[in-house]
């Protein structure tokens, strides 16, 4: 059986993950698997049950009797579905409300123990681009190739702007960037599987570069 390549990208929010990825992916012809939407599907998954989102054991609960899948279809490399209970929810969990609601999932460890094993089943049997906070230290330690994206906290508080707007989803640019401040802050401080950068990544600062420069770069690294 052929080696499966195994792209991991970690970084912290709107640092570019998810358009470099997906772009990756694209290019290489292979599955692009986003984490984080995983932590988001659970996040509404909760808000719609009014679970309390600090419970692991309820949000646990609520995982064992729902059925949440992410899917990226190998004929159109580079997308990236959520479905729960068979409904696709791919742009419902991007709204402001889950993505805080996500940040307090991630931190809690049965959450992150359950989803870490669906993400390392799927990269067993796929070559994949898996982008998160924890892929190169917890989900793919083996990866080869291994990169961690990083940007300036005000250029992403206005790629994430623009990116909402794109969206319908209106929010002032300070509410943006204090809300990125406060991201980077739970993701870095939570006890399980801080956000940091895992041995022999490359990282790779995207303030002053285009998508496809970055992408270009990652291609070059994985030759």
């Amino acid at each position: 059986m052929a080696t499966k390549l195994h792209i991991a990208i970690d970084g912290p929010v709107a640092a570019g993950k998810g358009a470099v990825a997906s772009r990756v992916a694209q290019k290489l012809g292979i599955l692009y698997v986003e984490t984080g939407a995983m932590y988001r599907a659970v996040a509404l998954l909760g808000m719609r049950e009014n679970v309390d989102l600090h419970s692991g054991a309820e949000l646990l609960a609520l995982l064992n009797t729902h059925e949440f899948t992410l899917t990226s279809s190998k004929d159109i490399p580079g997308t990236c579905q959520v479905f729960l209970d068979g409904e696709d929810v791919t742009e419902k969990i991007r709204m402001p409300e889950v993505s805080r609601g996500s940040s307090l999932v991630a931190t809690i460890p049965e959450i992150r123990e359950y989803l870490v094993k669906k993400q390392q089943e799927i990269a067993k049997s796929e070559s994949v681009v898996m982008e998160g906070r924890d892929i190169g230290m917890v989900v793919l330690p083996e990866a080869q190739v291994k990169v961690f994206l990083t940007a300036d906290p005000v250029i992403r508080a206005k790629r994430r702007q623009t990116q909402q707007a794109e969206k319908r989803i209106i929010q002032s640019f300070e509410q943006i960037l204090d809300e990125t401040q406060k991201r980077d802050k739970i993701d870095m401080q939570r006890a399980i599987n801080p956000l940091q950068v895992s041995k022999g990544a490359k990282v790779i600062d995207t303030t002053t570069m285009s998508i496809d420069e970055v992408v270009d770069a990652i291609i070059n690294l994985t030759k």
